[in-house]
């Protein structure tokens, strides 16, 4: 990315199967600062799979036509509630568009999306280290979960 095409505006949206090349790498990038090793094939396929099954939905932001940054929602549900969640699995921002208002935007069209599937609520996962992404979390309304705690079984 330049620092020419940085400056132009930012824009987001719902991504499509055609918007995979450029998605993927920045799903990839995603994945290697999680610790894992960059597979931008399997990456590719992963996605696919996702979008080709409606298993999730993407949102892509763009500074011009540069890939920016990317959230990803799974659908789930309360049965308490009687209503949809979203799980905001992923949210990516390129390095060099940090600071942009990249992350604002795309957990805007999350919250967006969420109120327009009348969802009752969105809910994240974040590595306990990861303090930039907790600060903005807060600073955009999102609250830590006090009350309940997460289990996981391995398979």
């Amino acid at each position: 990315m330049t620092d020419d095409s940085v400056s132009d505006a930012l824009t987001v949206r719902r991504a499509a199967a055609t918007d995979l090349a450029l998605i993927a790498p920045l799903f990839d990038a995603y994945r290697v600062f999680y610790g894992q090793a960059s597979d931008l094939a399997g990456a590719h396929a992963f996605l696919s799979q996702r979008l080709e099954s409606r298993e999730s939905v993407i949102f892509l932001a763009q500074l011009g036509s540069v890939p920016a940054g990317f959230t990803q929602l799974y659908p789930a549900f309360t049965s308490t509630g009687l209503r949809r969640i979203w799980l905001l699995n992923d949210l990516y921002v390129a390095p060099e568009a940090r600071r942009r208002g990249v992350s604002t935007a795309l957990l805007e069209a999350a919250r967006q999306h969420g109120l327009e599937t009348g969802a009752a609520r969105l809910v994240l996962t974040t590595d306990k280290e990861n303090l930039p992404a907790q600060a903005s979390y807060q600073a955009h309304g999102w609250q830590r979960d006090e009350r309940y705690f997460t289990y996981e079984l391995d398979l």
